[in-house]
């Protein structure tokens, strides 16, 4: 026998049961428990047991059975519609915390200083060609990358080395320019103020060069942010180096007229191990080769 509940009786601490919820919606949607519980995957008994409890609970009638079919009261008309909409938040919220899962990851690594704007335009690409698949970025110095590489770390990583090592596929060799403030006054000053990182590649390369030339400098910058050795050149300074086509926001190359020695060639190189199948690695490949490709 169902009894009807006022809004008073009502124990505010109760839950509904989402299965249950979910046996109405199949129930409503199908027109029968039959059909109902192959779309649920339960027995048929199971499916009625639990609209049952539900009546049970609720104190009203959720479907009245005519014509082979079984159709929703008007209490369960309502209790639909907010099933429906219950349905969605909690699936809605599941989807959201699940850890997500992707179809392939590749591992890669890429310097500082070639990082843009070449690899935000190739991620972006890529994943809307792969939705399902995921690419970690490390970025940080060459160095770093290849003991990284050696130790398994990364499928790929690019480099800037000076000369490239024997075996690794070149993608460009490029020239190493000077870069300073749009007035360049840190150029001209003397000894010649400089802003390296501590672990830059460029750094030695660039201290020979001076030294070569008999221009005396000093060190303008010991740590090792690259954002601040950025913020010390744009600001007038101090001077760095950077491969030609790659300059730094807020940044200039600086010309043969400062006075500065040639700094000679870096050459981008890719290192690859192999490991990385399928339509993604293939397309990643690829990607780096034309971004980066194409020797002096």
């Amino acid at each position: 026998m169902i009894v009807a509940l006022s809004r008073t009786d009502i124990d505010m601490s109760r839950n509904l049961e989402m299965s249950a919820l979910r046996a109405v919606l199949a129930v409503a949607d199908t027109g029968g428990v039959t059909r109902a519980a192959g779309l649920l995957n339960l027995t048929q008994s199971a499916v009625s047991m639990q609209i049952r409890r539900l009546e049970e609970a609720l104190g009203v009638q959720l479907f009245i059975r005519a014509a082979r079919k079984m159709e929703p009261s008007a209490e369960g008309e309502k209790l639909i519609s907010y099933a429906r909409r219950i349905m969605v938040l909690n699936d809605e919220l599941l989807m959201r915390l699940a850890p997500e899962s992707f179809d392939a990851e590749l591992r890669l690594g890429v310097p500082y200083d070639i990082v843009a704007p070449q690899i935000p335009n190739i991620l972006r690409d890529l994943s809307i060609g792969y939705p399902k698949m995921r690419i970690n970025l490390v970025s940080s110095y060459s160095r770093t990358l290849k003991e990284g590489f050696r130790a398994g770390d990364f499928d790929m990583i690019l480099t800037t080395e000076f000369p490239p090592p024997e075996g690794v596929e070149v993608l460009a060799k490029r020239r190493l320019v000077w870069i300073g403030s749009p007035d360049q006054r840190a150029a001209n000053n003397r000894p010649l103020r400089l802003a390296f990182k501590e672990t830059c590649f460029f750094r030695p390369v660039a201290h020979a060069a001076l030294d070569a030339a008999g221009i005396t400098w000093e060190n303008a910058f010991d740590g090792d942010s690259e954002t601040v050795v950025e913020a010390t050149v744009a600001a007038g300074l101090g001077v760095s180096a950077r491969i030609e086509g790659q300059v730094a926001q807020g940044c200039v190359e600086i010309g043969f007229d400062a006075g500065l020695p040639d700094l000679g060639h870096s050459y981008i190189c890719l290192y690859d191990s192999g490991q990385a199948k399928g339509d993604l690695a293939d397309a990643l490949r690829a990607a780096l080769r034309a971004n980066y490709g194409g020797a002096e």
